[in-house]
């Protein structure tokens, strides 16, 4: 059996795809593509994917995962060319290698985030940032299946910063000035939403955008405490590829002569 992980997107109208939709169209992309897949067992066999982390409905979003099991080999990079063709323009397959490693679920321990407010100056937005960043504790309060939940909505987040400019003009492209903030959030448990920082720059600073923010995950992976950043959860795949001895035969291929 082998492993293939890929990295999608969801962007412009497509971020208001719920997950199960996500999951409806990809099953429908791997019949499309002829993708040998392996099914679990049981009286209703599925197709083996295991998606990580996904991002709430309404949020667009450049970096979601997910993992098949296949029957046969197949090249990941002819596997994602063929599976994009399959969906929808905005569900992207932009990446794709083969798990040699374990625990992807386990390297994506935090998320960098792009929260675009439109009608709310820029200095505006200095200010509540900066009022945030000052706080010990913000509490915010959550709406749950078992009541209104109050947690802290600060201690998750690692920075948080103004920006002048935004990097996903496709998501939502308006010519009005705006406010961009950049965001990097620990995946903490209760686990700490954009909607939550909204909700604590409110509660600090009283800054209530007159219009819902577009939020985009530009990035998940493991948290580096030491830098500040999340680096790439498919590296170290990438890294065991690149290290991995290749078959005596496929060397003596490649340097026979003409």
């Amino acid at each position: 059996m082998q492993r293939i992980r890929l990295r999608y997107t969801k962007r412009g109208r497509l971020r208001f795809t719920s997950h199960r939709d996500f999951q409806r169209a990809f099953e429908r992309a791997l019949r499309r593509a002829g993708v040998p897949m392996a099914y679990s067992a049981g009286f209703t066999p599925h197709p083996k994917v295991s998606y990580a982390n996904a991002a709430p409905t309404g949020t667009g979003s450049e970096a979601e995962y997910l993992e098949i099991a296949l029957t046969e080999p197949r090249d990941p990079e002819r596997l994602r060319a063929l599976l994009d063709e399959s969906l929808p323009a905005g569900l992207d397959i932009v990446d794709a290698v083969e798990a040699r490693t374990s625990g992807l679920a386990d390297r994506l321990t935090a998320s960098v985030w792009e929260l675009r407010l439109d009608g709310v100056a820029p200095e505006d937005a200095r200010r509540a940032v900066d009022a945030f960043n000052a706080a010990g504790t913000v509490e915010v309060q959550r709406l749950t299946k078992n009541g209104v939940r109050t947690f802290d909505a600060r201690s998750a987040v690692a920075a948080l910063e103004s920006s002048e400019t935004h990097s996903s003009p496709a998501d939502r492209p308006t010519d009005q000035p705006c406010a961009i903030l950049r965001l990097v959030v620990r995946h903490v448990t209760p686990a700490v939403r954009p909607d939550d920082v909204l909700s604590g720059l409110r509660a600090v600073a009283d800054l209530a955008p007159p219009v819902p923010a577009a939020v985009t995950r530009l990035a998940q992976g493991l948290f580096d405490e030491e830098t500040g950043t999340v680096t790439d959860p498919l590296a170290p795949d990438r890294e065991a590829a690149a290290t991995e001895p290749k078959p005596a035969g496929a060397t003596a291929a490649a340097t026979a002569p003409a």
